[in-house]
């Protein structure tokens, strides 16, 4: 039996990059899939894209760093569908500059996105994924990098966002599955998408996943069966070059 099939997922950052392989291939797992995203119109493509019916997706434009925003993403999404059974925290941003020039609002942007974006989600989302996968509770999926695990120059704001994503999602696993919500991290190496790519157009692709890849790791972890969790998994390409 599909374990997906009927269940509903928010993604966010869904418009592009990871964001749209999650969503598209929750979707092929007979999942019915929320996109939010910031552009509105980037998470409406990829909704037509995978569901031209639009019988099963949603799509939301969502600031993750706005408490607001994440309320009523998660409010839209669960009366849409009538609830909630997973939430992909995968809305991310960074800044690459050295900490002389790094200004206090790119800071603050980025971990507004990268950290306070998922502890929002997760807030606002509490109750009903609660009562998510037929009452049994449902299942927070946090994405972080290989960031969170190993530093390099002039990325000290996204540094501190991931790595303080891996301590929020151990922290909500340890508090949230009395309550019978599960909590897993990605740790995701690097991929061919936007984020990358957009930003360091000498960059080795050879060296980068496709993001299809992490999606279906994220399968992989949202199928596991009931009494055992896959708390924390690292996806990278075969080369890697940020780890170890």
């Amino acid at each position: 039996m599909n374990a997906l099939a009927q269940r509903t997922a928010l993604v966010t950052g869904a418009g592009s990059g990871l964001g749209a392989a999650l969503s598209r291939n929750l979707f092929e797992a007979g999942a019915r899939v929320v996109l939010a995203d910031v552009a509105l119109e980037r998470a409406q493509r990829i909704a037509a894209e995978i569901d031209p019916e639009g019988q099963r997706t949603l799509a939301l434009a969502c600031d993750v760093g706005s408490e607001e925003s994440a309320r009523e993403a998660v409010r839209q999404a669960t009366e849409h569908f009538g609830g909630l059974d997973v939430l992909v925290n995968n809305a991310g941003t960074d800044v690459t500059i050295d900490l002389e020039q790094l200004s206090v609002a790119d800071w603050d942007r980025v971990i507004a996105t990268n950290l306070r974006g998922p502890f929002l989600m997760s807030k606002a989302a509490l109750k009903p994924l609660r009562a998510g996968d037929g009452g049994r509770g449902g299942h927070i999926v946090n994405i972080a990098s290989t960031a969170s695990r190993r530093a390099w120059a002039n990325a000290s704001a996204y540094h501190a966002s991931k790595w303080g994503l891996i301590g929020l999602s151990q922290a909500l696993y340890a508090e949230l599955r009395s309550q019978g919500i599960r909590v897993s991290s990605v740790i995701a190496g690097g991929m061919k998408t936007p984020f990358l790519l957009d930003r360091f157009k000498d960059i080795d692709q050879t060296k980068l996943q496709d993001p299809a890849n992490v999606a279906q790791a994220v399968r992989c972890v949202l199928t596991m069966p009931r009494e055992s969790i896959i708390a924390e998994i690292m996806v990278l390409p075969l080369q890697e070059s940020s780890w170890p």
